[in-house]
């Protein structure tokens, strides 16, 4: 049983999608479409444009869902049993799974960049990735680092690899403390915000206003949410999960760990880059994974279905 999973900020790079547009007029039309929702050349910045513009939430979020949804045109849904994305990628999960139109993902995914964006400039925030810490031991560090302003996990992204989110302060104190308690690596990580935690409250409340005037439908194939590590077609719950989706932790291993018990065997990274795939690996080495990125990854992929077509 195959699964596609979505990967999120900071997978993006200069020349993203490019070749998948250059192949096929398909992916073409369509990056044509999101620049004429967005009001601006998103391909220009995504193509061509300099790395610090790249940088930016506001773009970095579109481009990522962009290129994944360029990629996953070259994948039919009934061939996928589940779906899944780690923090703006659950919105491409989302799309996939057939519960948004292409033009709500993306002015969702468009909003929310705004959003964040603006949160990150308004209450300054950091967060950092602590690798190799045993899970009583970030607890301690949690709890050592609270006095100095709000902080707690944001992702738990494989078993031993937690990204913290909070207060700057509360930050540097956290990464000082991992490293006395015995992490391999505590490091802050270059971000514009404190994402998944409370410092993203604003943003939430604002999203949720434009989440709820938005037309959900149930999903086609089940979705594993971030913030719940549960399977779900309801609209309703997808909505919800969204809008509670910027303030709190991304449970990425657990959703993982679900997708597994439910049977899946096989995971497909649909988008930039390779982060999510290294993940699963360390999370159970036992499964299958692959990607679809580029060109030459879509068109080895309509090979194979030809392929299958003629066996059939």
């Amino acid at each position: 049983m195959k699964a596609l999973v979505f990967p999120g900020q900071g997978s993006q790079y200069r020349g993203m999608g490019r070749d998948l547009c250059e192949r096929f007029a398909e992916a073409r039309e369509l990056a044509e479409v999101a620049n004429s929702i967005l009001g601006y050349r998103l391909t220009d910045i995504m193509f061509e444009g300099d790395e610090d513009t790249l940088k930016q939430t506001r773009y970095t979020q579109p481009a990522i869902f962009l290129h994944s949804v360029l990629a996953a045109k070259f994948i039919d849904r009934a061939d996928v049993m589940m779906t899944a994305g780690h923090s703006l990628g659950e919105y491409t999960a989302v799309y996939f799974a057939g519960a948004l139109s292409f033009e709500d993902a993306l002015y969702l995914v468009q909003k929310r960049g705004d959003l964040m964006q603006k949160a990150g400039e308004e209450l300054s925030g950091a967060m950092a990735a602590i690798i190799g810490l045993p899970d009583d031991r970030l607890e301690t560090v949690l709890a050592q680092a609270r006095p100095y302003g709000v902080i707690q996990a944001a992702n738990f992204n494989s078993p031993g690899q937690v990204v913290l989110s909070g207060a700057v302060p509360a930050i540097k104190q956290a990464v000082s403390l991992a490293k006395t308690h015995g992490a391999k690596i505590a490091k802050e990580l270059a971000v514009s915000g404190a994402f998944h935690s409370p410092l993203m409250k604003p943003a939430e409340e604002e999203l949720a206003k434009t989440l709820n005037e938005i037309d959900f439908r149930n999903a086609e194939i089940p979705i594993c949410m971030n913030v719940s590590a549960t399977l779900t077609r309801d609209a309703e719950e997808i909505r919800e999960n969204l809008i509670l989706q910027l303030t709190r932790p991304v449970l990425w291993t657990q959703s993982i760990q679900t997708m597994i018990r439910s049977g899946i065997r096989e995971f497909v990274e649909v988008g930039p880059q390779k982060v999510l795939q290294g993940l699963i690996k360390r999370i159970d080495s036992s499964v299958s994974v692959s990607g679809v990125e580029t060109a030459e990854d879509a068109l080895k992929l309509q090979s194979e279905v030809r392929l299958n077509a003629n066996y059939a």
